[in-house]
């Protein structure tokens, strides 16, 4: 228990703290206190003993006066203006300085605000900190003026602090603060094989990406607090050419260290999860990645279709060495645990089919973190490779996160899927939600974009009751890459510099050539080349697999969507291939997922639901209305706006969506295809046909798609079919056909979009596309007429 001081011993405390009764100078008592100074000056008067400071999340604190910050916060006297800003060289008023007195007189008791009515001025305290006002009115701290005020907003000078701490001290009796303990929890999320910053389908350095850059973010938060783990949250092994350059071209060997795996073992990450694209390359391939890496990989909700039992460690328990708030090293127990999307077994069907089953995410995290707690984890992290989803829960949903935020005992989520940011933008319809300090039903819950563009950090704070450790706070925030330089970690670029170069010469590997700039900028608004030159390879694929069988007399149809269209708000991110010599890397610009060739048989009727399914891309557009209007649905990935060439067809966007993003019916008489035909006649709702198109597709529940009645996914992957169709060619025009168009909307309607400011550049004065001006986010607006 702590003494209480008499008046001149704190005098001579002050004296001792360099306050100097407040100073050694009389001229210096009327000079006003900063923050800063009060906290020293508070922590020296109660003599208590100070640790190192390095739990000190304030950003904008000194070193010298963290160990200070740190005990007023253990002490429960000060917070800060925001979760890492204290602003030290603030002015303190007097309403700050009565608020951090008053919360040091620990007791439960509510005191009247009506106290506060004796003063003239008692309006001009705000709202929020009325309480604790009442409270030091009520316990002798706070006294007013002789002229009848309290003057809240004045700021206190040196003599004023002299008086407020000698009246605090006179009714303080503190509980001896206790130990504490600062976690951080660093995470990465959909990496995507984007190691070094470069840009293998531009084939030039960049640094809008890369874990390379990611390294430094890394290497800064655990210098500024050295109880760091580090965690990667999946989609680590696929996405860019070197990914695909290691499982197809340089076939990774029993003994080789996965690229990916490298340069998280030169970070030394403590434990990763999977995410879905883990599972494109089978499960034998992950098996070979994963079995060279030095930390665990966990999983809750993936189970061997055989045996039922789950297929990877459920958990891990870490016993992580920290320093606490006295400077004494002790040890916390962190439970992490992981989950991927159920999903895999429709998008990786071929791989996983009678292999594995998915159970629930939610419910596997509700039956895993009660078995980490009973093993005695003092922290419970979830590592959650999945989209935030809503607060309804669905049996099997793709997007959890915000529902993990529910369950009791989490105390941290990293999660990813979604390639969003987080804290940032989320949807309006869920609640709990603190954007400031980074937590959704009070848990700290980072998303940290994609490709190495950020970096999550969530702070926890822990302190020690009894044996125990009990989580007390915790944000989450994320930091962003540089990118205005060049500074990477050697350590990783050194890490994969092998496949790095081996990459590199494998999408430099010429194909053919272009007579015309291929680029995907309007791919969503009108027949795009870029689209032309996937459907017309996949179609000359599938028709010579069907050769001698059953189908080889059936029409031949085929469907692509576009990839790169400025997906999930990244202006940069579209396709452009200049004319002249075709690489490799222009492929994979064109294709770039490593999904393989498939086919299926359908009905013109089935034709049209898919079709139908691909218009709920647009909004619907009032006639009469003269506003701008947006054409596009930014909630709908552009990856399924499929495109299916054998056919003509007009989408009159006029007309409300008969299906949502998600496939589910929300306009049952809706019909936006308009003019479907044939061979230049209406199609034949009962014709069979053939639709070439990839894995993904084939295996998942599109409307018309989930209707097929023959399946045939072929090993062959698509971007191989477009090499194989280049080189044939050997010189391509790229022309789109034409084949669908928007149904004509009056002039007088002011239809918008999206898309990169670049676009403005392959413009000409014909185009039924103009430019308008800066769009949101980097993008650039154009205006679209469909007569």
């Amino acid at each position: 228990m702590l003494k209480k001081l008499s008046a001149s011993a704190l005098t001579l405390t002050l004296l001792a703290s360099g306050m100097s009764a407040v100073s050694a100078a009389p001229t210096t008592t009327n000079e006003d206190m900063t923050r800063g100074e009060f906290v020293k000056a508070l922590i020296d008067t109660l003599g208590v003993e100070v640790g190192t400071g390095q739990t000190v999340k304030f950003q904008d604190v000194p070193d010298s006066l963290k160990p200070y910050i740190e005990k007023a916060v253990e002490l429960k006297l000060i917070k800060g203006k925001t979760p890492t800003k204290f602003a030290p060289n603030e002015k303190l008023t007097r309403t700050h300085a009565f608020l951090i007195a008053a919360r040091g007189l620990q007791d439960e008791e509510t005191y009247s605000e009506k106290v506060l009515d004796q003063f003239k001025d008692a309006n001009k305290i705000g709202q929020g900190n009325r309480q604790e006002m009442a409270k030091a009115v009520a316990t002798g701290l706070l006294t007013g003026f002789d002229d009848g005020t309290i003057r809240p907003n004045d700021f206190v000078t040196k003599a004023q602090m002299q008086k407020i701490l000698q009246r605090f001290l006179e009714e303080y009796s503190p509980v001896k603060a206790n130990t504490t303990v600062s976690l951080r929890i660093l995470g990465t999320t959909d990496i995507h094989t984007n190691i070094i910053n470069y840009d293998y389908y531009k084939d030039t350095k960049t640094n809008s990406l890369g874990l390379a850059k990611t390294a430094l973010l890394i290497e800064k938060a655990r210098e500024e607090n050295p109880n760091t783990v580090l965690f990667d949250n999946g989609d680590a092994i696929q996405g860019t050419p070197l990914g695909s350059y290691i499982q197809s071209v340089t076939k990774l060997k029993d003994g080789e260290v996965h690229p990916s795996i490298a340069a998280m073992i030169a970070l030394d990450y403590d434990v990763a999860t999977f995410g879905n694209h883990e599972f494109n390359y089978g499960l034998e391939f992950l098996d070979e990645v994963t079995d060279d890496a030095p930390f665990p990989y966990v999983n809750a909700n993936v189970r061997n279709a055989a045996t039922k039992e789950l297929m990877y460690k459920p958990y891990v328990m870490i016993e992580k060495d920290v320093v606490d708030s006295n400077g004494e090293k002790t040890k916390i127990n962190i439970g992490v645990t992981g989950i991927v999307p159920p999903q895999i077994l429709k998008w990786d069907k071929a791989n996983l089919e009678g292999k594995v089953t998915v159970d629930d995410s939610v419910e596997a995290v509700k039956t895993v973190v009660p078995q980490m707690k009973e093993a005695g984890a003092d922290v419970v992290v979830v590592l959650s490779h999945s989209g935030m989803g809503d607060a309804t829960h669905e049996n099997g949903e793709e997007d959890v996160s915000y529902l993990l935020s529910t369950i009791e005992d989490v105390d941290a989520i990293i999660t990813g899927h979604a390639h969003g940011v987080f804290p940032g933008k989320v949807d309006s319809s869920i609640t709990n939600v603190d954007i400031e300090k980074g937590t959704m039903n009070g848990k700290p819950i980072v998303m940290a974009g994609k490709f190495g563009s950020h970096l999550g950090v969530i702070d926890l704070e822990l302190e020690k009751k009894d044996d125990a450790w009990d989580v007390t706070t915790g944000t989450g925030a994320v930091r962003e890459i540089a990118k205005d330089n060049d500074s990477v970690s050697t350590e990783v670029v050194e890490s994969v510099k092998e496949a790095h170069e081996g990459t590199i010469k494998y999408v430099r590997q010429a194909v053919g050539t272009t007579t015309a700039n291929i680029h995907s900028y309007f791919s969503q608004v009108q027949d795009d080349p870029s689209i032309q030159i996937v459907t017309d390879a996949q179609s000359i694929y599938v028709k010579e697999k069907l050769k001698g069988t059953a189908y080889e007399n059936l029409p031949v149809l085929s469907a692509g969507a576009p990839f790169k269209a400025g997906t999930r708000s990244d202006p940069e991110y579209y396709t452009f291939v200049p004319k002249g010599e075709l690489a490799i890397k222009n492929v994979a610009d064109l294709y770039l997922y490593d999904n393989t060739l498939a086919m299926l048989k359908v009905t013109g009727a089935d034709v049209k639901e898919w079709l139908e399914m691909s218009a709920g891309q647009f909004n619907q557009i009032d006639v009469a209305k003269a506003d701008e209007q947006q054409l596009i649905n930014e909630e709908y990935r552009s990856y399924n706006y499929d495109v299916i060439d054998g056919v003509t067809y007009e989408i009159d966007v006029t007309k409300p969506a008969k299906y949502d993003e998600s496939g589910n019916v929300v306009n049952e008489q809706a019909s936006r295809i308009v003019n479907l035909q044939y061979n230049g006649k209406p199609i034949d709702a009962a014709q069979e046909f053939i639709v070439a198109t990839n894995n993904y597709r084939a295996n998942g529940t599109f409307p018309g798609v989930r209707n097929a009645t023959a399946v045939e996914i072929y090993p062959d992957e698509n971007r191989q079919a477009i090499i194989d169709y280049i080189l044939a060619e050997k010189t391509i025009d790229p022309t789109a056909d034409g084949n669908w168009k928007f149904a004509p909307i009056p002039d007088s309607v002011n239809v918008v979009f999206e898309s990169s400011k670049k676009a403005v550049d392959v413009l000409d004065e014909n185009s039924a596309i103009k430019y308008i001006g800066d769009g949101t986010d980097g993008f650039g607006k154009y205006g679209l007429k469909t007569k």
